[in-house]
């Protein structure tokens, strides 16, 4: 064991943790789908698991058919935790034909909200009986992820469940943080400017929570560019509601949605709700970029809604944005 991991261990038993090996004389493999729910486990587990996320950072989750390799991760997982919701069928449809009998899987959106809660919308109809599936950009539905994640992992590992819980202890309080500031930096956008035109429709739980009045999205329920008459009646939808920017999308860049910003003299930035900031695991309790976390994404998001729609984001950088584990052991290192 090198001198740095020497320390870090000795800082996590001085805070109180047990940062180890796991009872089990094999750790755990939690096989996850998306980053931000692969973040949320790795801050319950911490290293008494392997937290291992099929869907690649970057891309359309929507439309990600898990590959060849991904038959064997899921034959050996001992828990796997997906968003439900009809995010990620071709995911579990393989882990269910692949997976051992006795291997749960957990879909923490379908625990979390019951169907009178479910929101259609622009590009989930419910024409389509299948509901917008974002709900872990909602702070308070990420929360009741976590919950689910530690109850799920005291289940599978009864040794760990003191760890677990004070994990999620730190997670949660870190969670509120983000909620109260969420709070703060939307009540001082103006109120006229509290409307969401997005590339992408994934804001509907965040919108409805914090009351942003979600305008519409550009892309269509098909996941393609909307058409000619489409982009027409959303640059007139843009015209009518006066909004001062619209957003896009990191994972589905379009050029339709820099044309109706140049249309409508509006600004255009970009947003992501499951590609954590810059380069970074989200797998990582301690991570070399301590913005790529869950936490980080919300907080960027947050500051780039709020910097166009004319809202105040000194607040956001009172959030520590790092892992609740890695901030305590930075704190612990920096009083040795």
């Amino acid at each position: 064991m090198n001198r740095f991991a020497v320390v870090v261990s000795f800082a996590v038993n001085l805070a109180f943790f047990t940062i180890g090996v796991a009872a089990s004389s094999a750790t755990p493999q939690v096989i996850t789908t998306v980053a931000p729910i692969t973040n949320i486990v790795s801050n319950i587990g911490g290293d008494r698991i392997e937290a291992i996320g099929i869907v690649p950072e970057g891309v359309n989750s929507h439309t990600f058919e898990p590959r060849p390799s991904d038959v064997e991760l899921l034959s050996e997982a001992d828990l796997i935790i997906a968003n439900g919701l009809f995010l990620e069928e071709p995911i579990l449809n393989l882990a269910r034909a692949s997976k051992p009998d006795e291997t749960k899987i957990v879909l923490l959106g379908d625990e979390t909200i019951s169907r009178d809660e479910w929101v259609f919308d622009f590009s989930f109809p419910e024409s389509g009986g299948k509901p917008n599936p974002h709900l872990w950009v909602n702070p308070l539905y990420a929360m009741a992820y976590a919950e689910l994640v530690a109850t799920a992992l005291q289940e599978l590992d009864p040794s760990g469940r003191d760890y677990y819980a004070r994990n999620l202890n730190l997670y949660l309080a870190q969670l509120e943080a983000l909620d109260r500031v969420t709070r703060e930096v939307v009540a001082s956008i103006p109120v006229e400017n509290r409307k969401l035109l997005t590339y992408h429709d994934s804001w509907a739980y965040w919108g409805r929570e914090y009351g942003i009045e979600i305008l519409g999205a550009i892309q269509p329920s098909d996941l393609s560019e909307p058409s000619a008459r489409e982009v027409a009646e959303i640059v007139d939808r843009v015209r009518e509601t006066g909004v001062p920017a619209i957003f896009g999308s990191e994972v589905f860049p379009s050029r339709i949605a820099a044309q109706i910003a140049r249309e409508t003299g509006v600004k255009l930035d970009n947003t992501s709700d499951d590609d954590l900031p810059g380069e970074g695991n989200a797998n990582a309790v301690l991570n070399d970029n301590p913005e790529h976390t869950y936490v980080g994404m919300m907080a960027e998001n947050l500051r780039i809604f709020a910097k166009n729609l004319g809202g105040d984001t000194s607040a956001i950088e009172r959030l520590d944005v790092r892992n609740p584990i890695e901030a305590v052991l930075v704190e612990v290192l920096q009083e040795q």
